[in-house]
């Protein structure tokens, strides 16, 4: 049987309510190899243990978790005793954290993250269905090389590509690009499509700093002037409105930090689409296009990038490979 190691940082699926009729619960409550223990299904997908990283909220997530989560994730897959990961994750950015691991895993062995719309002790939690699916998806042959996979509501979707797309709905992701690449019922999983954007083995990144980058959000009559005085910052994303079109306000700051060697990457406010910027010209600019990647994970790309030390052609290539 294939070895797994699940590591848990918390979320709604080791969340705790004092009813199971409440939407309000604490995350992060419930260690993994409780919820390990509680179904015995699981035994007889794989031999599967559990650690905790973190027990937090997803929208306490941050980079330092981020690096310490990798460098646990290449440490148990370069070993023979491993051959595959799960990742229990809120759902709140469950999918900046699974491009930034898609970007800096190196190994071709599954990766897979799960999550839960509803916590552990609500009535009809979709947690254990999902974490079975995502054991059941590690430990399937032809998981191996498609890079981290996000697995809830039965469906399988590319790091790349899934987003939240509601608030608390079950089947709140979805790859708005390009739909998910699988689907797993009951455990049965079968895939139907695959990234060819690189990652995993194919990724350069190797970080050990990330280096500061805010996302600016753009709206009719933006007012920012005053906004971003700090010389930590490094680069700036702009969740941009439509196709990569600006507000002047926005326009001019951007150009002013441009100006002073801030990296600036154009995404969009909208939920799917490429940005091609057809009514600006970003090479004139400066301004590098996000392609499709949202905000969030244009953010992820560009800190990685900076990380590198690269000039911005190699920057804006990136964006065009990952």
């Amino acid at each position: 049987m294939k070895k797994i190691v699940v590591l848990a940082t918390g979320g709604t699926i080791a969340g705790s309510s004092t009813s199971s009729l409440s939407g309000k619960y604490e995350s992060g409550k419930i260690d993994i190899n409780d919820i390990l223990d509680s179904f015995d299904e699981i035994k007889d997908i794989a031999k599967v243990c559990g650690i905790d990283i973190c027990n937090i909220g997803s929208q306490n997530m941050n980079e330092n978790i981020w690096l310490e989560l990798v460098r646990k994730c290449n440490e148990l897959l370069s070993s023979n005793e491993v051959d595959a990961i799960v990742i229990t994750h809120g759902t709140d950015t469950l999918e900046e954290s699974a491009y930034f691991l898609n970007l800096t895993i190196k190994s071709h062995k599954p990766v897979v993250m799960s999550a839960a719309m509803r916590s552990h002790n609500s009535l009809s939690s979709d947690g254990a269905m999902n974490l079975y699916n995502a054991i059941s998806v590690a430990a399937a042959d032809e998981s191996a090389g498609m890079g981290v996979l996000v697995v809830i509501n039965d469906e399988i979707h590319l790091a790349r590509e899934v987003s939240k797309m509601d608030t608390i709905a079950l089947n709140a992701f979805s790859s708005p690009n390009c739909g998910k690449c699988g689907i797993v019922h009951y455990g049965k999983v079968k895939f139907y499509t695959k990234s060819l954007r690189q990652h995993t083995l194919q990724s350069k990144f190797n970080p050990d700093i990330l280096p500061r980058v805010d996302i600016l959000y753009d709206y009719a009559g933006a007012k920012i002037e005053t906004l971003y005085k700090s010389n930590a910052i490094k680069g700036i994303v702009c969740a941009a409105l439509g196709n990569g079109n600006l507000s002047p306000q926005m326009l001019k700051f951007l150009k002013s930090a441009r100006d002073n060697e801030v990296v600036v990457v154009i995404s969009s406010r909208v939920n799917g689409g490429v940005i091609n910027g057809s009514e600006l010209d970003f090479a004139e600019l400066g301004f590098i296009a996000s392609d499709s990647l949202n905000p969030q994970k244009s953010r992820v790309l560009l800190m990685l990038s900076l990380s590198s030390k690269e000039d911005i052609e190699k920057i804006r290539d990136n964006f065009d490979i990952y």
